[in-house]
């Protein structure tokens, strides 16, 4: 059974990776409002990681079934009604008045990216020649990381230099999803020449890939947990432990964590995956005993950023070792089904973890709450770190063997 397109090349794959852009864009953009919604409606920490957590809460719901239905029935049946769903998340977003707007707002644009994490991604993958299919999985994680920082970075301009911020940037978004959603349906994917019609399954790799997909959780989930946080709490972070409010100031924050993300991959795309792995999890380690360090009160804002931007290396390095081992063992037509694995695994406790952190913020003060967070995330990095370098030696080997020729 095959998705892949007819005749692929990098090209039409790049093209895919803007369709994941487009979606990601608006999965974060709505960070820099939250300090400002907050203030205006009332609402306690609490209520805004609920908001955050609707989010995952529609994204893991999307993995549940997305996956699999992209492996059985075809890319386009899963990331067409994502992006309509990207597109009236927008439009929520551009008129919301009050915490019920942006849950549904946020939910539906979970929906879309669970979508879009398992079709767009897997897409991005299949429409790639079969000897560059290490290159498409970097073009589909830095396409991801890219689109999620910039968002953030939309919406703190347009706070800080625009009088109405949420049209502009919703606006914007809604027209940019609907583009997205053109270019998708024009994508030569094929759909399987024989799809399967067996039951529902919770979403997992082939049992013999199972070893290696859960290295790439083991790491990917500490760093994506981090990111959360900054994008649900760093800016009470900012604006109540180091007393900077500045929306464009969150924005960028969240921007450069994304950027970073984006950047170690390329920068260190010529390592192998085991390295990878483990300077992912060095990253969460470090990342989070900065986060103590700025919730101690002797913080400043550059410690918490130089916290973020470790938090984006963790996600992004973690993200991409995930899905080079899927894109180089996993055939295509359980692809889709593994992204999700992936990404439920790291999306749980990346939904848990700050929400909790924000109940425990109304009951014990902000500060008490950072530092528990960042030292259960900052134990799972360190375990992660020491269990898969052990675990692991003989990937190094397999690395070396997969390496991809220096010319197309």
């Amino acid at each position: 059974m095959s998705t892949q397109a007819s005749t692929p090349s990098l090209t039409k794959s790049i093209a895919a990776a803007l369709v994941v852009i487009a979606v990601f864009a608006l999965s974060n953009a709505a960070t820099p409002f939250y300090v400002q919604w907050q203030g205006t409606w009332g609402f306690s920490s609490g209520t805004l990681t609920i908001v955050f957590a609707t989010y995952i809460a529609g994204l893991i719901g999307a993995l549940l079934f997305a996956g699999r239905i992209a492996d059985r029935k075809g890319r386009k049946v899963v990331l067409i009604p994502g992006l309509a769903l990207s597109v009236a998340s927008s439009l929520i977003f551009l008129t919301a008045d009050n915490v019920l707007a942006l849950l549904f707002a946020r939910l539906f644009a979970g929906i879309a990216v669970g979508s879009i994490v398992t079709a767009g991604m897997a897409a991005v993958v299949d429409l790639a020649p079969e000897h560059r299919k290490r290159s498409a999985s970097l073009i589909a994680s830095a396409a991801m990381v890219l689109g999620a920082g910039v968002g953030p970075l939309l919406a703190g301009a347009a706070i800080s230099f625009t009088t109405t911020p949420q049209p502009v940037v919703f606006g914007a978004l809604a027209i940019t999803s609907a583009i997205a959603l053109v270019i998708a349906w024009s994508l030569p994917l094929q759909p399987p020449a024989n799809p399967s019609t067996s039951r529902w399954r919770f979403p997992a790799p082939p049992a013999e890939n199972r070893r290696e997909i859960s290295w790439g959780i083991a790491t990917f989930a500490p760093g994506i947990t981090a990111t959360s946080f900054v994008l649900s709490l760093g800016p009470s972070v900012l604006s109540k432990i180091l007393h900077q409010s500045d929306a464009l100031l969150a924005g960028l924050t969240a921007c450069c964590m994304f950027l970073a993300a984006t950047g170690i991959q390329f920068a260190l795309a010529k390592l192998s995956t085991r390295s990878h792995l483990l300077l992912s999890s060095s990253a969460a380690l470090a990342s989070m005993l900065l986060l103590i360090a700025t919730a101690s009160g002797a913080g400043t804002p550059s410690l918490f950023f130089a916290s973020a931007l470790l938090a984006g290396i963790a996600q992004g390095l973690g993200q991409l070792a995930g899905l080079t081992l899927i894109s180089t063992n996993v055939p295509s037509s359980h692809r889709a089904e593994s992204n999700a694995a992936l990404n439920i695994a790291g999306y749980i406790p990346a939904a848990l973890l700050p929400v909790l952190t924000g109940y425990l913020a109304d009951q014990t003060g902000l500060p008490a709450a950072v530092s528990t967070f960042a030292v259960i995330l900052s134990a799972a990095a360190a375990i992660a770190l020491v269990t898969v370098r052990i675990s692991s030696k003989a990937l190094a080997t397999t690395d070396a063997e997969a390496k991809e020729p220096a010319t197309a």
